[in-house]
């Protein structure tokens, strides 16, 4: 019998949508002791469908068809009282955004317990072993630390342990390690593959990422605008996929080497003859001071004498597992987070000892576009408005302005009519696109990315990473780009710099750092990419 079984699941979308239906007709199961991976694209249906599940569809999004049982129990005829009672204990979800999911207001050790006593197990001493199952660093300080004092990756991983805490028969886990870095990735991964082997979980897994897939699926489902469009084991749809939509998807997953690249590496002809260095990084030191009053003062260093050049026309990568101080560094260059210490010299000027009016100049000539575009963008300002800003604050004149905002807009591929809209009418990539345009409506020397499509399924991935691309080689922009991901850093980047708790421990070109490491870090990145003993079929 199966443990998870959905036949013809059909839910209503509200009057006015872009279709009838979240998802139509669709059908699945899932076995004890398997993994089945749903894929494909934001909007697709996956996480209505894991919400179907679970009980937690809002009210504007009906369930018009179908049957969804768990162990055989049907669950559309369950009461509010009777699905509570199955959350958590034999079904559980890992949702993909921690700090929607967790209260803000308690410490996240007692939201863990709390989880567990409400099902009437005792807490023990297993907050503290989930903590470190899933890889936290100092278990006791995080139990006792509120949300908000954590990194992202740091809040997803309490997320899994409270889900894990009972070890449900079904666990429903929602694009679980989209945001988290390639060595905590693999362990959650493998954290997953160890309970669905050792206590027969069957597990839902909802992700974009055809390497995670390639990682732990036994089998596969492929979901396109709310329909179930290929459907079978993992190595047929992974080697021999059927569905063009599924070609397509695979076809976009960064590879993880790096492409041959031609004399000057990845730069423009005059930016490889120009030679000058653009940016000098010396000894640059930037320590966080938290607690204080009862608990005392800690210091934590998040960037450690560093030191790096970056020469016109060239792509820097900085990678690195999350808390390692890549954003932290890029934030120093563009003085949005002061550092004590060091220099960084912009076309042989130092930046850091600047005032913000003597920075002002030097705000047009280095941009920045930042991880999260929605937080970035004002939600309360058109998007054409958005992107002119900067130039009229630099004294370019308004109509100037928005005609060279229009032109940017096609440039990263959107319709004119987008200067009319706000922020929340876009897709993720598609605000990604508004935040490269707004960061070149500057016409910027530096470009600084961080972490620009972490958060973007693959086509829409590579669809951005190669608009960059050929950003840089109209412009011949300099970049430095910020990523966890190492398949993404070897699509763009000629030079990688590897960043270990605020050092730099290793740097050089892109093909020798990937197929020569030298740093045992670098290795462990490299070892922990997901899907490496899968090579994508080459589309015909």
């Amino acid at each position: 019998m199966s443990l998870l079984r959905i036949q013809g699941l059909t839910v209503a979308l509200p009057p006015g949508a872009d279709r009838p239906h979240a998802v139509e007709e669709i059908s699945l199961h899932v076995d004890p002791g398997e993994i089945l991976c749903v894929v494909g694209e934001s909007g697709s249906g996956k996480s209505i469908t894991a919400n179907a599940v679970m009980g937690l569809l809002p009210r504007g999004l009906p369930v018009r068809a179908g049957s969804m049982e768990l162990l055989g129990q049907n669950l559309l005829g369950l009461g509010p009282e009777a699905m509570r009672r199955l959350r958590g204990d034999r079904m559980a979800m890992i949702f993909q955004e921690p700090m929607t999911a967790l209260n803000p207001l308690m410490r996240v050790g007692d939201q863990i317990a709390e989880a567990m006593r409400v099902h009437g197990a005792t807490p023990g001493t297993r907050v503290l072993e989930l903590l470190e199952a899933v890889r936290l660093p100092d278990p006791k300080a995080i139990a006792h630390s509120h949300p908000f004092r954590l990194s992202g990756g740091q809040r997803q991983r309490v997320m899994i342990a409270m889900a894990l805490a009972l070890e449900p028969a079904l666990l429903i886990a929602d694009e679980p390690t989209t945001a988290l870095d390639v060595t905590t990735q693999m362990s959650i991964l493998r954290l997953i593959r160890d309970i669905q082997q050792r206590r027969g979980t069957g597990v839902l897994f909802i992700t974009h990422d055809f390497g995670v897939v390639a990682e732990i699926a036994d089998r596969v489902a492929v979901m396109r605008h709310g329909r179930i469009v290929e459907q079978g084991a993992a190595a047929e749809v992974l080697n021999a996929p059927q569905h063009d939509y599924t070609k397509a998807l695979i076809a976009a997953v960064p590879r993880g080497a790096a492409p041959p690249r031609g004399p000057h590496g990845g730069r423009t002809q005059a930016g490889a003859q120009a030679g000058a260095d653009l940016l000098r990084v010396t000894g640059l030191r930037k320590t966080y001071t938290r607690g204080g009053w009862i608990g005392g003062r800690v210091s934590v260093p998040a960037v450690q004498d560093a030191d790096f050049t970056l020469a016109r026309g060239e792509t820097l990568g900085v990678v690195g597992e999350s808390g390692s101080g890549k954003s932290t560094l890029a934030r120093c260059i563009v003085k949005l987070v002061v550092p004590e210490s060091g220099e960084i010299r912009f076309d042989g000027t130092d930046l850091r000892p600047l005032s913000r009016a003597a920075w002002k100049p030097f705000r047009s000539r280095v941009q920045m576009i930042f991880q999260d575009p929605y937080a970035s963008l004002n939600p309360r300002r058109l998007v054409g408005e958005a992107i002119a800003e900067g130039p009229i604050t630099h004294g370019v004149p308004r109509a100037e302005a928005l005609a060279r905002a229009r032109e940017l807009l096609a440039l990263v591929q959107l319709d004119p009519s987008a200067m009319d809209r706000y922020p929340h009418e876009f897709s993720g990539g598609q605000r990604q696109r508004i935040g490269i345009a707004r960061a070149l409506a500057m016409r910027p020397e530096l470009l600084i990315a961080d972490e620009p499509v972490s958060a973007l399924d693959v086509s829409v991935q590579a669809q951005v990473l190669g608009l960059l691309a050929d950003i840089r080689a109209r412009f011949g922009l300099t970049m430095l780009f910020i990523t966890h991901d190492l398949r993404v850093a070897a699509q763009i980047c000629d030079r990688v710099a590897v960043m270990q708790r605020g050092v730099i421990v290793e740097m050089g070109r892109t093909a020798q750092v990937f197929a020569n490491p030298a740093h045992a870090y670098t290795r462990e990145l490299l070892d922990s990419i997901p899907g490496q003993a899968w090579t994508p079929p080459v589309a015909a």
